[in-house]
């Protein structure tokens, strides 16, 4: 077992129980902030696959944006024990059928799959200069265009946030 192996081994370990952790956590809180180290350790798989760009987006959106929206609206929330609807069984019963049938579709879909072969040449696919290049070279009018696709969005929110009711 290489030092690579091991890594990835122990990201994954980590990864898993943390994602059991939001799974099956009684706390709100708790449950987000398992959530938070599930994504610093996907965001370490993705420094495995040499995709460093798509771990630092991954740590800034998602750990870091839209975990903190997530703690505010909990910590915000009322959330007693008492007030809460009690789940009909038939309920629960549809949920755990509908995950299975989702785990057999992934599991028949992944029985199928194969890993294409990595050349020797092919070690800089995720860096970050080469998604530069490819993004301001081959893709820039697309680029360009959905920057002025938000900065309407953005305009049109201010407007709507301004009008007064």
């Amino acid at each position: 077992m290489n030092l690579q192996q091991v890594v990835f081994g122990v990201l994954s370990i980590i990864s898993l129980i943390t994602a059991l952790g939001v799974v099956f956590s009684k706390s709100p809180v708790t449950s987000v902030l398992c959530l938070i180290l599930t994504f610093f350790t996907i965001a370490g798989h993705y420094v495995m696959l040499n995709a460093q760009f798509l771990a630092v987006v991954h740590i800034i959106v998602y750990a870091g944006a839209i975990m903190v929206l997530f703690l505010f609206v909990i910590m915000l929330m009322n959330l007693n024990a008492e007030g809460e609807p009690q789940k009909r069984n038939w309920l629960k019963y549809a949920g755990a059928i509908s995950g299975g049938a989702l785990l057999v579709v992934l599991l028949a879909a992944l029985r199928e799959a194969s890993l294409p072969s990595l050349t020797p040449e092919s070690n800089n696919i995720g860096l970050i200069a080469n998604l530069g290049q490819t993004l301001f070279k081959t893709y820039v009018v697309p680029f360009e265009v959905s920057s002025i696709l938000f900065l309407s969005a953005m305009v049109g929110a201010v407007v709507i946030g301004k009008k007064e009711h």
